[in-house]
């Protein structure tokens, strides 16, 4: 609601002469750019699959676990109202990371990405890298469905301190890929993928590539069209790249 609802402040932002923009962040900032560098490949797009896994020892920001346990047992806003926070148990291959466990998560681009590119399904999913984490946090998606607790997020503290009894196991290679499938042009049907891992703590400045991509940019006096907008197509893959 955060990066959709933006657009309630693009009439002040206008009569203001400044661009804001929310989600400037690996979604749906990132995943938007991928899916266009691959959007002219397709007549249609039916299908975009988005999967992120970070490396177990990559730095475990509060505010991030906290907005995980938030949405753990509770529908998916945006979507079609069968996906639950945190289920939807799979095994994802990762290119450069390998094959990790992933659920359901809540990501603005499952909102988002149907108006822009069409596409009747959007799924947005997460995973942590050691087994024994993930699979315990999808069993604590029971007591929230089961009505026993409201939510996850007041045992933020506790979870995160069992986390750190772990924190030298796993790897610093984190990653994430996009996946979209439709039909070519002539009809075929035709699947493409992008991908990005990261390692030697790298990880955790992806998140951050679009604001200073977008800051960059400003300060070297490019004027960006005022308004107040999800950030999608505001940065292209290759100045993610440049970034």
């Amino acid at each position: 609601a955060f990066v959709s609802g933006i657009g309630a402040l693009d009439q002040a932002a206008r009569q203001a002469g400044v661009f804001v923009v929310s989600g400037a962040s690996t979604v749906p900032a990132l995943s938007a750019a991928a899916v266009d560098a691959m959007r002219d490949s397709f007549a249609c797009i039916d299908s975009i699959d988005i999967a992120i896994s970070p490396g177990n020892r990559a730095p475990r920001g509060r505010a991030v676990v906290e907005a995980i346990l938030d949405y753990v047992g509770r529908p998916i806003p945006g979507g079609d109202g069968r996906r639950i926070g945190w289920q939807g148990l799979r095994r994802v291959r990762l290119p450069g990371v390998g094959v990790r466990w992933a659920c359901d998560c809540d990501i603005p681009d499952i909102a988002l990405f149907g108006p822009r590119y069409g596409a009747a399904q959007v799924r947005g999913s997460a995973g942590l890298e050691l087994s024994i984490l993930h699979l315990g946090l999808w069993l604590l998606y029971w007591p929230v469905r089961w009505g026993w607790v409201s939510s996850l997020r007041p045992w933020t503290d506790a979870l995160l301190r069992m986390a750190r009894w772990f924190e030298r196991c796993g790897s610093d290679r984190g990653g994430m890929r996009v996946l979209v499938s439709g039909s070519a042009p002539g009809g075929a049907v035709l699947t493409r993928q992008w991908s990005l891992f990261a390692e030697a703590g790298e990880g955790p400045f992806v998140p951050v590539l679009a604001a200073a991509s977008l800051v960059r940019r400003v300060a070297s006096g490019e004027i960006i069209a005022p308004g107040a907008r999800p950030c999608l197509g505001e940065v292209s893959l290759a100045q993610f790249q440049a970034a």
